[in-house]
């Protein structure tokens, strides 16, 4: 099959996937991608990333075969690799953007995170942080109300819970629930004007137009506002010309029936330094509390954001982060961020191991980690024989060291006792008869296979290649 039939199939292919994903995820995945070649039936499709290899391989992998064996019967199975030079091959995002989806052009990528919008002559509408949304704010029973309360805010601004204060810890999400409720109610009500402001911008503010002399100027520029959203009001402790301006500001908008949100570390009776007046203000809405959340919802939040950053990891290393992190969201997506940090630019696959010790250096929860001790984390691994290594990899593999050992042929046991096999020659260096005989006795030529064939797939199989430098490197190598 020429380069012509191969493009003219995979756009085939794509015209009929296209309708059954959405837009975005499509421009996302797809771009980029090609049938490089047809090998007997199997046909081996291209795509530019690694990421984009584990997604297509796990979301459309299935229906991909099935479409191609219906316009080309001959087809049996698809392979997927990764060319990273598809990324510079314009012909191929051409025929995939123009022929397939006709409107891409629309679409744009925002230049910053904090585009603004202009109202008006004078007042500014700030739009906010693409990330944060109420609808990819993960729900637990810990934060229910929180979260109802701000729909509920974002649905009809200015009319039940006014103002709406939210306080809680560093780290569980306020930032994300006010930024959220901005974008939903400029969402629900395209001509509000919603301001968001930090309190270290709004004391700014404050004392630029002192300086100017142009505080009645500064107090009409906001009195036109729908909604005005101000985080960390507790920063405005002891500041007490911003207070007395924030104080009229206040009044003026909730007699309009405009809608004031505001968060703090505490709640409005413990913040020290703010005045008794602003106090008594900021409960006369809805006061909610956010929490840290539960093991599940912990969980969930690592999923997404693996999710978001279009990565993968082992199912119990997210399970062993959301186990172990007891302080606050923004450390449980740092310890994530490290740990696919390591995976990237370490072609490291991360284990409990290697993630618990980055939990250690941030020197909270190190003494009392669930699922791996502190002594394990210490102690370097010395790999004196075979033993060591089918142990490690039984561990890694998280099957018994007897299933390596034994006859089976199952396709979950052949690759771990291949990767076996292929450590204890390059690491121990022992001859194939000795490795066959760790192995139920098996004879040279098998063991030489099972070698060449590790030694082979690590040229092309990346996730591989991540599995044996993590083993290494757990093996104090």
């Amino acid at each position: 099959m020429d380069t012509l039939d191969t493009k003219e199939l995979w756009r085939q292919i794509l015209l009929r996937l296209y309708p059954t994903v959405r837009h975005d995820h499509f421009i996302t995945w797809f771009a980029d991608t090609a049938v490089l070649r047809i090998d007997g039936g199997m046909l081996v499709l291209g795509v530019p990333t690694q990421f984009a290899y584990s997604w297509l391989a796990q979301h459309y992998r299935e229906r991909i075969i099935e479409i191609a064996k219906v316009l080309k019967p001959e087809v049996e199975d698809i392979s997927i690799v990764v060319d990273a030079a598809l990324s510079n091959k314009d012909d191929v995002r051409k025929v995939l953007l123009t022929s397939i989806v006709p409107d891409v052009k629309k679409v744009r990528k925002l230049p910053n995170k904090q585009e603004v919008k202009v109202v008006g002559s004078d007042t500014v509408s700030y739009m906010f942080n693409p990330k944060y949304t109420l609808s990819n704010f993960i729900v637990g029973k810990h934060n229910r109300l929180v979260h109802a309360a701000c729909q509920a805010v974002a649905a009809n601004p200015g009319s039940q819970w006014n103002p709406l204060f939210i306080y809680g810890g560093v780290g569980l999400g306020k930032t994300h629930l006010l930024q959220g409720i901005g974008r939903e109610i400029l969402k629900n009500f395209p001509d509000k004007i919603v301001v968001y402001f930090s309190s270290e911008r709004f004391l700014n503010e404050v004392v630029d137009a002192i300086k100017k002399f142009n505080a009645h100027d500064f107090k009409a520029r906001y009195r036109n506002v729908d909604c005005l959203i101000i985080d960390d009001i507790q920063l405005l402790a002891d500041k007490d010309r911003t207070q007395e301006e924030f104080f009229h500001l206040f009044n003026e908008l909730y007699n309009a029936n405009k809608q004031i949100i505001l968060s703090s570390d505490r709640p409005p009776k413990e913040l020290a330094g703010i005045e008794t007046r602003l106090q008594s203000r900021f409960e006369m809405g809805m006061v909610a509390e956010t929490h840290f959340p539960d093991y599940e919802t912990r969980l969930a939040i690592l999923q997404n954001k693996c999710s978001e950053q279009q990565v993968m990891l082992p199912p119990e290393v997210l399970d062993f982060i959301a186990y172990n992190i007891h302080h606050s969201i923004r450390e449980l997506e740092g310890v994530l961020m490290q740990a696919v940090a390591q995976m990237r630019l370490e072609n490291v696959t991360p284990t409990v191991k290697s993630v618990g010790a980055i939990i250690r250096k941030l020197d909270r929860g190190s003494k009392d980690l669930v699922g791996v001790t502190k002594e394990q984390m210490d102690a370097k691994l010395s790999i004196r024989n075979a033993e060591d290594v089918i142990n490690l990899v039984a561990d890694y593999y998280r099957i018994p060291s007897s299933e390596l050992r034994g006859t089976l042929r199952k396709r979950e046991i052949m690759l771990p006792r291949q990767v076996c096999m292929y450590l204890i020659y390059e690491v121990l260096g022992h001859s194939y008869d000795t490795i066959g005989d760790y192995f139920s006795g098996r004879n040279h030529t098998t063991v030489l296979h099972s070698y060449n064939k590790v030694k082979s797939k690590l040229a092309k199989d990346s996730k591989l290649l991540q599995d044996i430098h993590a083993l290494k490197k757990d093996m104090g190598l």
